[in-house]
């Protein structure tokens, strides 16, 4: 039977970033899950040292006098060694960012069409649909920030503009029973996470000012500035993109419910898509995911990074 969309859960998959704003915002991104004024640029593909490959999934763009241009998030291409008699297999891991500029979007979107299977991050029931355009809902708490967040930095939640619906689209991810109930078997809770989360936050920060960065008098310039949107943005995709790595401590097989086990439940779900015959596959995850997943896509499927795309997530430049 079909399960309505508003069983689906909503929490974050990302670090939080300047202090509790911040922590509060990326606690409330998807973990299951206006226009700018100048053209997007290009997607940046790039054949990179295979040996950093994994290493970064969401960075700051700055032009050559250390402006920023934009947040960028993205996407690596795992792939098999050729063998005799066998498919190659290619599995892009394609890192999300919650909200985003609409361009941001409808590249995803074009992105998508290209694979046999895309996989997808929701914490919800089996047989959920996602309906075109469905909205966080203000009523749960979780949904409200998201929508805060997507009002005070003018930009568009994944939900709305992502087509889950595409007959490609694959849920890959826990129920809200299989999630509640591995939080309770590892003695898990929201809370504790959060305050983990602050903690290696502050911990970050303090490093930052260490090297004269002042990442909450930035902030607070921002909330006061003519352009607010567009500094807001610049602030926060700044401490998000130092501190995405945080997320690693919570991979890993000792790691948590949060990334371990709904990486674990992804890649069950990959292993039966390519055990049907597909070869050319899409996984798209919240950032904060990718690092453990692509290490088990490497351990696990024999797969090795060959390349990287990046693509703007937000656009930091001026109007």
């Amino acid at each position: 039977m079909k399960q309505p969309a508003a069983r689906f859960i909503q929490f974050s998959a990302l670090p939080p970033a300047i202090g509790v704003l911040a922590a509060s915002v990326w606690l409330a991104a998807s973990l299951a899950h206006s226009q700018p004024a100048v053209a997007p640029a290009p997607a940046e593909s790039e054949v990179a040292d295979t040996e950093k490959l994994g290493t970064e999934w969401v960075r700051v763009k700055k032009d050559d006098k250390g402006t920023p241009q934009a947040m960028q998030t993205a996407i690596i291409r795992y792939q098999s060694a050729p063998a005799e008699g066998k498919p190659t297999v290619v599995v892009d891991l394609i890192g999300a960012v919650h909200v985003g500029d609409i361009a941001y979007y409808d590249k995803l979107n074009k992105q998508f069409e290209q694979y046999d299977a895309l996989l997808y991050e929701l914490v919800a029931p089996e047989g959920t649909v996602i309906q075109p355009g469905t909205k966080a809902s203000n009523r749960h708490a979780l949904g409200a920030m998201q929508n805060g967040m997507k009002s005070m930095l003018e930009l568009e939640h994944q939900l709305e503009k992502v087509d889950y619906t595409k007959a490609n689209f694959v849920h890959a991810d826990m129920s809200p029973d299989e999630f509640f109930e591995s939080m309770k078997n590892r003695e898990e809770s929201f809370l504790k996470m959060y305050f983990r989360m602050m903690g290696q936050s502050i911990a970050q920060q303090n490093a930052m000012a260490a090297e004269g960065a002042t990442p909450d008098i930035d902030l607070m310039e921002a909330l006061f500035a003519k352009d607010r949107p567009r500094r807001l943005k610049i602030a926060m995709a700044g401490q998000l993109a130092e501190m995405e790595s945080l997320l690693t401590a919570f991979g890993g097989e000792e790691g948590s419910t949060l990334i371990t086990e709904r990486n674990k439940a992804a890649l069950e779900v990959l292993r039966e898509q390519i055990d049907a015959g597909k070869t050319k596959l899409g996984v798209f995850y919240g950032a904060g995911h990718l690092d453990d997943m692509g290490k088990r896509l490497e351990k696990d499927f024999g797969l090795k990074p060959v390349e990287l795309t990046w693509l703007d997530a937000w656009d930091l430049r001026a109007k």
